[in-house]
Order: structure tokens, then C-alpha cells, then sequence
């Protein structure tokens, strides 16, 4: 089975957004706290911006179709 080979940095800069609009989205319907998840993406943001990883790239780093960005 062949795969795409899809960017990480692609990949974590969509999971951020889709999991922000999330967080927005639940914030206004459900609860207030679910500002939380907004917090959090943006401090695995910070992490990555940084220090080149934080926990989601480390993980999404391990799947055989995603590869880091050329430079």
C-alpha cells in the first residue's frame, strides 16, 4: 500500500487550525473552558516554533507517510 508522502509541518499546521476552530466552536455552544484546547494547541505551537518538536510532531513524526520539510 503506497501512501502520499505528506509534509509534517503541513500536517501539524492543519491539526492546529482544525483543533482552534474547534476550540472556538465548543467554546461558544458548550462551555468557556474548552478555551483550554485553544491554549494548549497554541503552547504546542510555541513548543514546536522553538524547540523544532512538540508531543504531536513527535508522534506524527513516527507514521511511515509523513516526512520533514525540505529546507
Amino acid at each position: 500500500m503506497s501512501c502520499a508522502r505528506l509534509s509534517l509541518t503541513r500536517v501539524l499546521f492543519g491539526l492546529a487550525g482544525t483543533l482552534t476552530l474547534l476550540a472556538v466552536v465548543l467554546a461558544v455552544v458548550v462551555s468557556p473552558w474548552f478555551l483550554l484546547l485553544g491554549i494548549f494547541v497554541a503552547v504546542n505551537q510555541w513548543l514546536f516554533a522553538a524547540f523544532g518538536a512538540c508531543p504531536a510532531s513527535v508522534v506524527l513524526g513516527r507514521t511511515r507517510c509523513l516526512r520533514e520539510a525540505s529546507r
